[in-house]
């Protein structure tokens, strides 16, 4: 009776330590307070709903009104807001509260508000608000990624064939006299346009850009005035 009693005690306790263990994991969150009326009669201030990171309330020069992101939005109030406070969903910590977001039927978006992708390895997304979509290139040379929300190297995306997109293909070896050796282990070329080169990295190639004002020089391997390569004097981006 005594072991038996022993082990019980044991089991119990060895359930405590796992539940204590699982509190202590999980994230202890601020609790908002709820605002009802403003404390400053100048400027705009936002206060953060205490239960739904759909919602905020905002002073405006004493005036307090409640707020509600438009969907695909949430409340994000540390001024990187897409429209009246709030962000684009995945771009906010929400801190546990409630942040249901729910697409709509709209055709071309996902959400109201949102930033969207045809494709694993497309070079424009498109951007919609209000429900309007609106189709944006990449900078030549890179493709959308849906997981940092940007345009991106092909070759950093697992989907996304970068010959195919840069139109280059790096050659298997390179001898040790040719100028683009010189840039080993990242060797670089010239490109089908005076404003970019192309640049090998693990053998795959990216597309970079020279700058608004200045073009590749093939002689020299690197970006130049317009007025030092003659083939690209008069090239305008």
């Amino acid at each position: 009776m005594i072991q038996v009693a022993l082990f019980a005690l044991l089991v119990g306790l060895g359930s405590c330590q796992q539940r204590q263990q699982r509190q202590e994991e999980q994230p202890v969150y601020p609790r908002y307070p709820e605002v009802t009326y403003c404390e400053q009669d100048y400027g705009v201030q936002v206060y953060p709903h205490p239960t739904s990171c759909h919602q905020f309330t905002k002073c405006v020069n004493g005036t307090l009104t409640q707020e509600v992101c438009e969907n695909g939005l949430l409340f994000d109030g540390k001024g990187a807001d897409v429209y009246n406070h709030c962000n684009y969903y995945w771009a906010v910590n929400c801190e546990g509260r409630e942040a249901e977001v729910v697409p709509i039927a709209e055709t071309g978006c996902q959400y109201s508000f949102g930033l969207f992708s045809a494709g694993p390895c497309e070079d424009f997304y498109t951007k919609c608000e209000y429900g309007v979509p609106t189709d944006i290139p990449c900078t030549r040379g890179l493709a959308y990624d849906e997981r940092i929300h940007t345009c991106n190297w092909a070759d950093q995306m697992e989907y996304c064939d970068p010959e195919k997109l840069v139109g280059f293909k790096c050659p298997a070896y390179l001898d040790s006299r040719d100028p683009a050796y010189r840039f080993y282990p990242f060797p670089r070329f010239a490109s089908d346009d005076c404003g970019s080169y192309i640049v090998c990295v693990n053998d795959l190639p990216r597309r970079v850009g020279c700058g608004d004002y200045q073009v590749f020089n093939k002689n020299t391997l690197g970006c130049d005035e317009p007025k030092n390569v003659p083939e690209c004097a008069n090239f305008r981006k």
